[in-house]
C-alpha cells in the first residue's frame, strides 16, 4: 500500500469518527470515570472507609454532596473510589476471556476437522448452562473474592469470543492472500497470527465493549450477593446492597452508586456501538 493510499485511509477513518457523536459521548463518559479512578486519592474529600457514627445517614449537603451512609462514611468518596474497583472488574473481566477466546477461535477456525469439532463441542457444553448460574457455581467452589470472579469469567466468558473469531477465520482462510501465504510456505503460526487474526479481530474488539457492560453488571451483582468484593472496600454493588435497608429513608446510599453503574455501562455501550459503525463492523 502506498503512502498516499495509507494517508487517504486514515483520513477516511478519522472522518467516520468525526461523524460519530455517540463515540465522543461514550469516550467522554469513560474518560471521566477513568480520571476519577486515577485521581481518587486527590479528589475524594474523605477516607472512603472511615466511619463517623455521629454523622450517619446525613442528607446530601455541601459537606457531603452524596450524603453519608449508615456508618457515617461519605458516599461521594466511596463512589469515586468504587470507580477503581468497577473499572478493574470491567477491564480484567473482559481481557482474560478475550485472549482465551481469540486463541481458541483462531485455532479452531484455521485447523478445522477434529480440532474444530472438539472445541465446538466444548463450547456447546458450556453454553448448555445458564451463564450467571455457571459463574456463581464456580465462585461458590473457589470462594468469594475478585480473584474467583475473574477465574469464573475466564472459564465461561471466552466462548463468545471463540465463536466470533472462528467464524471470521473460516471465511478468511479461503481468501486469496491466505492461500498465497500457504503457497509461499509460511508457517501455520505466521498465517494464523500475522495474516488471519489481524483481519478477524475487529469484530471481537467491538464486541468486547458490549461484553464489558455485561461483566460490569455481573460484577456488581456478585458483590451485591456477597460473593465478590468484600466490605469495607468501596464498590458500587456493595454500596447498593448496604443501602437497600434504608431505601425509603436514605435513598442517596443506593441512588448514586446505582447511577454510576448505569452511566459507566452506558459509556461502554455507546463507545462500542459507535466504534463498530466507524470500523464498519456489522453485528
Amino acid at each position: 500500500m502506498s503512502v498516499r493510499a495509507l494517508a487517504v485511509g486514515r483520513m477516511g477513518w478519522r472522518w467516520r469518527l468525526g461523524r460519530q457523536p455517540a463515540l465522543v459521548i461514550g469516550a467522554t463518559i469513560l474518560t471521566v470515570f477513568v480520571v476519577a479512578a486515577l485521581l481518587a486519592p486527590y479528589i475524594s474529600p474523605y477516607d472512603p472507609i472511615a466511619q463517623d457514627i455521629e454523622f450517619r445517614l446525613q442528607n446530601p449537603s455541601w459537606a457531603h454532596p452524596f450524603g453519608t451512609d449508615n456508618f457515617g462514611r461519605d458516599v461521594f468518596s466511596r463512589v469515586i473510589w468504587g470507580a477503581r474497583i468497577d473499572l478493574q472488574i470491567a477491564l480484567l473481566g473482559v481481557i482474560f476471556p478475550f485472549v482465551i477466546g481469540t486463541l481458541v477461535g483462531t485455532v479452531a477456525g484455521f485447523f478445522g476437522g477434529i480440532v474444530d469439532a472438539l472445541l465446538m463441542r466444548l463450547i456447546d457444553v458450556i453454553l448448555a448452562f445458564p451463564f450467571l448460574v455457571l459463574v456463581l457455581s464456580i465462585i461458590a467452589i473457589l470462594g468469594p473474592g475478585l480473584g474467583s470472579f475473574y477465574i469464573a469469567m475466564a472459564l465461561v466468558g471466552w466462548v463468545s469470543y471463540a465463536r466470533l473469531i472462528r467464524a471470521h477465520v473460516l471465511v478468511l482462510k479461503n481468501s486469496d492472500y491466505a492461500i498465497a501465504a500457504v503457497s509461499l510456505g509460511f508457517s501455520r503460526s505466521r498465517i494464523m497470527f500475522r495474516h488471519l487474526l489481524p483481519n478477524a479481530i475487529a469484530g471481537s474488539v467491538v464486541f468486547s465493549m458490549s461484553d464489558a457492560v455485561l461483566v460490569l453488571l455481573n460484577g456488581a451483582a456478585i458483590s451485591y450477593l456477597g460473593l465478590g468484593v468484600q466490605p469495607p472496600i468501596a464498590e458500587w454493588g456493595i454500596m447498593v446492597a448496604e443501602g437497600q435497608p434504608f431505601i425509603t429513608t436514605a435513598w442517596w446510599i443506593t441512588l448514586f452508586p446505582g447511577l454510576s453503574i448505569v452511566m459507566l455501562a452506558f459509556g461502554f455501550s455507546l463507545f462500542g456501538d459507535a466504534l463498530g459503525d466507524a470500523l464498519g463492523v456489522k453485528e
